[in-house]
């Protein structure tokens, strides 16, 4: 069993490219350039004007002046030399008369409306300089320059500019022709009415078929085969005698007794490779067929694809192999997938052998969740080979690495592009399970929805268990620590969570995602929720998450920690035990606080007076006061000491300012 960039090595350095035909101009839109293209003549041909306006003598300068002719687009004005003291009129595009050196835009004149004078006279308002808006002969194109060049895909544009230097027959590189077969004694044709014992209706092949022409290839249907090696044999050899430059076959490529198409492709060719370490897809082989002379068709050899006929495995191998053969038989310079980094919403499980190429919806949101516009992908659902659903919609592939371990939610992945992005550009937030909070792991709806106002201060919210990462238990902290962020945005000067994720107890997990969060995504504050005895700030083993943080803080903050502290005494004696701590990385803040969901409100409430003030400072506002500030010159005497005593026993006397940014 080899590799998925193995097989795909293999696939294309077996695939050879197609020979070049030459097509007219219309049917050229989607193939490959096989010949560099050059102009005939130049472009423009003439000196033409850049605006409307008046052709004039730029020596000439401001003053009044008769228009001797108008030149507009087309033969205008031919013949016609502007004389100095003269103008002529001219629209974009035209010619410019002999003897005229630039060009005053319209609005920079005045015409004149004595309606006796003949010729028509028009008021120059501005000096200009010889060469102002006139194009050259041949600025845009050059005679013999080359325009197009050879392995240059075409699309409209190009369209344009064959026709532009007069080319209408273009010679390209050929797109391959497919035959498509599916093979199975369970199936039927699509439009079987009534489906007997232990039938199914032939879905591949429809699919494979409408796959290949999407891809601007010819197809040939060559039907349905029974499980029987001979007559599987007589549709093979139909199929290579028909011209195909690639046979797709699904089913018939698993370890059965009547799985026929291996030994086959084994017999008529010679077979690269017959199982690949993915999921799904693992049972997809590959070989090349050698035609002899003696059977009279053009082409040297076929390539031949069996794929696997659970439908998700044959479209996903569909796109990840046969795709890229395609785009390399067609003549493209580069035949891979277009592959984008996206976030994904949902916490994802991995295989523990086998990577994944996870069905899912990628779409362009204006914040990500990190603050900034990117992509963010959604699952599709239950992940099934069977499931055809899985594919509904689904624009990308998701590559999941063999880790057995859970992907949390906001990590950025690599999306493999499988069709156009119909439906999924600029979206306006998506609702969630709970408006008020995000789901285990999942991206704020708040932070992918454009219409809410961009907050002032980001911040991300880290629940640290094992037993939420593997989905062994539900996350009732994270939730909990979004509501109480959220719902205090005011207080805290506009503050929204942006992102949430889950991590086991593991220092390195959980530094690499405080490490992304605060160099990469710029998150003002980030919040861990931390379990006791699970991750948490405790005596035992694996209560890491404090050391996790000190390593990467620059500053410590014990302030917020004695508040919290104080805060959970009032609870729990046992809060004593708590390693928790608080400093800053950059421009983020820090901050460890106990994983009960009562305790976050208990410790937000605590912080809010402060946290506000200490964020903006943070980022740089030296300007920030206290909401109850009193410069010193106007405050009254007081003992600092006093004060602090006055407030630990109680009294709830008004404080005086003992900020040291005034």
């Amino acid at each position: 069993m080899i590799s998925v960039e193995e097989a795909l090595e293999t696939v294309l350095r077996v695939a050879q490219r197609l020979e070049p035909v030459t097509v007219p101009l219309h049917e050229a839109l989607g193939k490959v350039l096989a010949e560099d293209i050059r102009a005939p003549d130049p472009l423009p041909p003439y000196p033409a004007s850049v605006k409307d306006g008046f052709a004039v003598i730029a020596a000439d300068g401001p003053g009044d002046y008769p228009i001797i002719t108008e030149s507009r687009a087309g033969n205008d004005g031919v013949g016609v030399t502007l004389a100095p003291g003269t103008v002529a009129y001219v629209t974009t595009g035209g010619p410019i008369p002999d003897g005229a050196d630039a060009v005053v835009q319209v609005e920079d004149t005045k015409r004149l409306k004595d309606e006796s004078s003949e010729p028509k006279q028009v008021r120059i308002m501005v000096q200009t300089s010889p060469g102002t808006d006139i194009r050259p002969i041949g600025f845009d194109i050059e005679k013999d320059a080359i325009v197009l060049k050879s392995g240059e895909h075409i699309s409209a544009s190009e369209v344009g500019l064959l026709a532009t230097v007069g080319v209408t027959m273009v010679k390209v590189h050929r797109s391959p022709t497919i035959g498509v077969l599916s093979t199975g004694d369970e199936l039927v044709e699509p439009t079987t009415q009534k489906l007997g014992r232990g039938q199914i209706r032939d879905s591949n092949r429809a699919m494979l078929l409408a796959a290949a022409v999407q891809k601007n290839c010819k197809t040939v249907d060559l039907g349905i085969a029974r499980d029987d090696e001979g007559e599987l044999e007589k549709v093979m050899d139909f199929a290579f005698s028909a011209g195909i430059d690639i046979v797709l076959t699904s089913g018939g490529v698993s370890m059965g007794d009547r799985d026929f198409v291996k030994p086959l492709l084994e017999k008529r060719g010679k077979v690269y490779f017959n199982k690949v370490s993915m999921k799904p897809g693992k049972p997809v082989t590959f070989s090349e067929i050698h035609l002899s002379k003696a059977d009279n068709i053009k082409a040297k050899s076929i390539l031949a694809f069996g794929l696997p006929g659970n439908p998700v495995s044959c479209l996903v191998c569909f796109h990840l192999f046969v795709v890229p053969a395609i785009h390399h038989l067609s003549g493209w310079t580069n035949p891979h997938l277009l592959r984008v980094r996206a976030r994904i919403r949902q916490p994802l499980k991995t295989d523990p052998t086998r990577p994944e190429f996870h069905r899912a919806i990628v779409k362009w949101h204006l914040n990500d969740g990190s603050g900034f516009p990117g992509f963010i992908a959604e699952s599709t659902g239950h992940q099934m080979s069977s499931r055809l659903l899985s594919m509904k919609s689904a624009n990308a592939l998701l590559e999941l690495p063999a880790s057995g371990a859970v992907i949390p939610a906001g990590t950025s992945l690599s999306a493999i592009i499988i069709s156009d992005f119909i439906g999924a550009s600029v979206n306006n937030g998506s609702p969630l399970e709970d408006k008020s909070c995000t789901s285990r792991g999942s991206i704020s709806s708040d932070a992918i929805n454009n219409e809410v106002p961009f907050p002032e201060f980001r911040v991300a919210v880290l629940t640290v268990s094992d037993t939420v990462a593997s989905g062994a238990g539900p996350d009732r902290s994270g939730p909990r620590a979004v509501t109480v962020v959220n719902s205090s945005s005011e207080r805290l000067g506009g503050a929204k969570v942006v992102a949430t994720a889950v991590v086991p107890d593991d220092t390195g997990k959980i530094k690499d995602i405080l490490r992304r969060w605060s160099d990469v995504d710029k998150i003002d504050l980030i919040i861990t929720l931390e379990f006791l005895l699970e991750g948490g700030t405790g005596f035992t083993s694996r209560d890491v998450t404090p050391e996790a943080t000190r390593d990467l803080i620059e500053k410590e903050t014990p302030g917020l920690v004695h508040v919290m502290m104080q805060e959970s005494l009032k609870v729990t004696q046992f809060a004593m035990l708590s390693r928790s701590t608080a400093g800053i990385r950059g421009s983020t803040l820090i901050i460890n606080m106990p994983g009960n969901p009562n305790a976050v409100a208990e410790c937000m409430e605590a912080l809010l007076p402060a946290l506000k003030h200490g964020l903006k400072q943070i980022k740089g506002d030296k300007r920030e006061k206290h909401p109850r500030h009193v410069p010193h010159s106007e405050a009254e005497p007081a003992d600092t000491w006093e004060k602090s005593y006055q407030k630990t026993t109680m009294i709830t006397e008004e404080p005086s300012c003992s900020c040291s940014s005034h």
